[in-house]
């Protein structure tokens, strides 16, 4: 007869301790929180892209509606009803677009009565970027 084969005897050492689980888990909640961190300052530098990319196709429509009508408009709609621009974008920030703050141009001393329309549009968001400089500063 042959031996019969003996099932492989459990070691008590096999396994991990309690220390080593906790050292684990707290390594994989430091690099979470590390992922969570970045995530939201991807998420904030991609509205403020955003915002930069806005602010530079409004001014466009206000310069592009200036050199053909040699005056300025005389409010962010007259640029959408001329077809300077499809729609007032929504600010990235504020998440509207009844937030943009205007800059009147100044009175053209050769017509007085015409009205200064609007010369430069910023965001009326409030607060700081990434870098520091403030969003109503751009």
């Amino acid at each position: 007869m042959t031996p019969t084969p003996r099932p492989p005897v459990r070691d008590a050492r096999n396994g991990f301790t309690l220390v080593e689980l906790l050292i684990v888990i707290a390594l994989i909640s430091i690099l979470a929180a590390m992922g969570v961190v970045q995530y939201r300052n991807s998420v904030q530098s991609t509205k403020e892209a955003v915002l930069k990319t806005d602010l530079f196709r409004m001014r466009d429509a206000i310069d592009q509606y200036y050199a053909d009508k040699n005056k300025y408009p005389a409010s962010l709609d007259t640029l959408v009803s001329d077809g300077y621009m499809r729609k007032i974008p929504e600010d990235p920030i504020t998440k509207s677009s009844d937030t943009w703050q205007t800059v009147a141009a100044e009175a053209d001393p050769a017509n007085p009565s015409s009205e200064p329309g609007i010369y430069d549009v910023k965001s009326g968001a409030s607060g700081t970027s990434i870098e520091g400089s403030a969003y109503s500063d751009w």
